[in-house]
């Protein structure tokens, strides 16, 4: 285990020793964190790093989703792009990174990344059937989250797997491709991003180089195979984010590192073209599930779906 959660185990309530530790818990710290800049907060469940002006990356690096959420900050708002687990209290860590008043996006509404959504009033969301049908909570994808497989390091204090869920959370306003959000002295842009789920989106801070990618990129093995997901539509979304690699400085996703080459956007789309052309191997990975790897890139997909 780490020696950073040793050091904070005290404030955490512990969790059922495992037999070994997780194969994706092993690589932790990740090293790319150390050339960022780490914010002081008061919950150890969160590391949050500060990867651009006024843009706080909050990690949750004991849960082996490794979500990133984003909090966006102008001159009168700030903008919480996506709430995580909901395993710790994020709104907490939130306040004591700004004062302004807050909004929520998600990038999308699985539930690593809607966790937190219910402690929030302004809540937007895309108009989809997928989000409002999750906008009601779950309860088994949570549940799969908290197996001891899943965890690296104890729990906070006082949470109880056994009743975890993602609670529901209300909808105060849809939104749509091309809309835009003046925090005060700072414009975000929402770009529809569908493929990874129907309500995928990513926001763009134009003026200072930022595109907020969510799942439709990161720097990991992309999860491409759940019934929500559509190909064709991720195959476009790519496009359209490659098409602004010139514009861009710095690509933040949502799991694992926070910063990523724009680059990686234009390779994005020949590897994702490779799996889809029948050039690249299939490794099986579990039932019914492959992963097709390429150029450094590694996507997670049904059996027989490219």
């Amino acid at each position: 285990m780490r020696k950073h959660i040793a050091v904070v185990a005290l404030c955490l309530a512990a969790v059922p020793a495992l037999a070994q530790t997780p194969e994706w818990c092993k690589p932790l710290p990740r090293p790319e964190y150390k050339s960022i800049k780490r914010v002081n907060v008061s919950d150890p469940w969160f590391e949050v790093y500060k990867p651009g002006a006024g843009v706080f990356a909050i990690y949750e690096p004991h849960q082996s989703e490794e979500v990133i959420s984003y909090l966006i900050v102008g001159e009168k708002k700030a903008l919480l792009f996506d709430t995580g687990m909901g395993i710790s209290d994020i709104k907490k860590v939130v306040s004591e990174l700004t004062t302004l008043p807050v909004m929520v996006l998600n990038s999308h509404t699985h539930d690593d990344h809607v966790g937190g959504n219910w402690e929030f009033d302004s809540v937007y969301a895309v108009d989809t059937a997928f989000t409002k049908k999750n906008a009601l909570g779950s309860w088994d994808d949570a549940q799969e989250e908290v197996t001891p497989d899943q965890l690296c390091g104890p729990l906070p204090a006082g949470f109880d797997p056994k009743k975890y869920s993602t609670r529901p959370w209300k909808i105060r306003g849809f939104l749509h491709d091309g809309d835009r959000f003046n925090l005060g002295g700072r414009i975000i842009e929402l770009m529809a991003t569908p493929g990874h789920t129907p309500d995928a989106i990513t926001l763009i801070d134009r003026a200072n180089g930022l595109l907020f990618t969510g799942d439709t990129f990161y720097p990991a093995r992309i999860w491409l195979f759940r019934p929500e997901t559509d190909l064709a539509e991720y195959s476009a979304s790519i496009r359209r984010l490659a098409a602004l690699a010139p514009q861009i400085k710095i690509v933040l996703g949502s799991h694992n590192i926070p910063v990523a080459s724009p680059d990686r956007l234009i390779q994005l789309v020949a590897a994702f073209d490779q799996v889809q052309a029948g050039k690249v191997s299939a490794e099986p990975t579990s039932p019914g599930k492959v992963t097709y790897r390429f150029n450094g890139f590694a996507f997670l997909m049904s059996t027989g779906s490219h």
